[in-house]
């Protein structure tokens, strides 16, 4: 049988790309209401680095990557929707 694409797009990485973390889990990890979107699976581990290297610029860069990559391809998705083009 082949692979289920149906859904999915080239920048899909994980079955749960598109799933947002859970309210509670948000919460534990002082997610921002306003943060709070397809991104904050990548935004929690961010985060945890963040404090654990106390904000250092040129720490976490991997993290960051990941997350503002999440971001750009979410506008991407957006973008593409409102062209009708998805």
């Amino acid at each position: 049988k082949g692979a289920n694409t149906m859904g999915k797009d080239h920048h899909d990485h994980a079955p749960d790309a598109r799933v947002p973390p859970k309210k509670e889990e948000c919460a534990e990890n002082r997610i921002d209401h306003g943060f709070r979107d397809y991104c904050a699976h990548k935004l929690i581990p961010l985060n945890q680095c963040r404090y654990r290297e106390i904000f250092l610029p040129w720490k976490c860069v991997q993290e960051r990557h990941a997350y503002e990559k999440c971001q750009f391809e979410e506008f991407q998705r957006r973008v593409k929707q409102v062209q009708g083009t998805l």
